[in-house]
């Protein structure tokens, strides 16, 4: 099921579908296909963030580089604003770029280290051409204290920063040019858990003063629950849960998300719930299993989930809480 429209989306996505092909011999055969993506449809309102969490090759990142059209979809349609953003033409797309930007999971290998700062925050603004050289050189020093980082850093090197304030400075290169919406691809991932909260707490800070729409792709449950107003668990290329996310945290209905959510450290031990040890191993994105693709390691599956594909669709409860389980109603 598709989430139902509403006049307030900025971003919408349907049937969305990423497949890479497997080749062989010397001609390059193509003997089969990566299901990276299989049928992925969401919505975001303006303003609001949505995150998308599963483990580790479920397709997340896969889905944010597909819609800022830095991977080919192989099927489905993305709207911005109104707007099918695949069918645009390049020059279209020229037009669409500054509304749409990308935060890089690994701050160290996004930035390139011949580059100063100022140079690298400010290089949009030149290609782009909505800036002169001293608008660029003010629109930088701006950008930098908006990231909380002095102006007095705009001459120096990636190589001179910690991971942290590398970060900042992707976040102040997203922002030049005063984007709507931003792909945000796992942004803390990569650094300490001191440093985790002074990010996320920037991106919430930006998005309240700014009404930017978030994509926020993370494998960290807690972090989801700290950013996010909506949230969409990823298995295998597709999306099993989709809900609001204080329903998602108290009432998951999803066997693959419950078991997501066993697994988040409780600090109380009182509040600590049972492990739930999920068996086997993830299939392959090349060969997925037919009917329920969480069957093969799920505790609940029968005969049924074998066959037959159970669709993104409403169970009893909040309208806005959507599964993709036959068993849903009785876990």
């Amino acid at each position: 099921m598709v989430q139902k429209q509403d006049s307030g989306d900025l971003i919408r996505v349907r049937n969305l579908k990423t497949y890479f092909p497997i080749r062989t011999g010397l001609f390059g055969r193509v003997i089969g296909y990566i299901k990276a993506v299989d049928g992925v449809s969401f919505s975001i309102p303006a303003g609001k963030t949505l995150g998308l969490v599963g483990e580790s090759g479920c397709g997340k990142t896969t889905v944010g580089r597909t819609i800022l059209r830095l991977t080919r979809a192989t099927a489905g349609r993305f709207y911005f604003d109104g707007q099918d953003v695949f069918t645009c033409s390049g020059s279209q797309m020229r037009r669409f770029r500054p509304d749409m930007q990308l935060i890089f999971q690994d701050p160290y290998g996004s930035l390139n280290p011949r580059m100063t700062i100022a140079n690298i925050v400010g290089e949009s603004l030149t290609t782009h051409g909505r800036a002169s050289v001293r608008q660029r050189h003010e629109r930088v020093n701006m950008l930098l204290e908006m990231v909380g980082l002095s102006p007095d850093h705009a001459n120096r090197y990636p190589h001179e920063f910690s991971g942290g304030q590398r970060q900042r400075i992707g976040i102040a290169r997203a922002l030049a040019l005063e984007p709507r919406f931003i792909v945000c691809d796992e942004p803390v991932s990569a650094l300490d858990v001191s440093i985790q909260s002074q990010i996320v707490n920037l991106l919430q800070d930006l998005q309240d003063k700014m009404g930017l729409t978030y994509l926020f792709i993370a494998h960290d449950l807690a972090v989801i629950e700290h950013i996010c107003d909506m949230v969409a668990v990823m298995y295998l290329g597709r999306i099993v849960e989709y809900s609001r996310r204080d329903q998602l945290y108290t009432h998951p209905r999803h066997p693959y998300t419950q078991a997501l959510m066993s697994a988040i450290p409780q600090p109380d031990p009182w509040r600590r719930s049972k492990r739930i040890i999920l068996g086997g191993e993830v299939p392959s994105p090349s060969n997925p299993p037919a009917g329920c693709p969480f069957h093969p390691r799920c505790p609940h599956a029968e005969k049924r989930c074998c066959q037959e594909e159970q669709e993104l669709i409403q169970k009893s409860g909040p309208s806005e809480h959507l599964v993709a389980c036959w068993k849903a109603e009785s876990l």
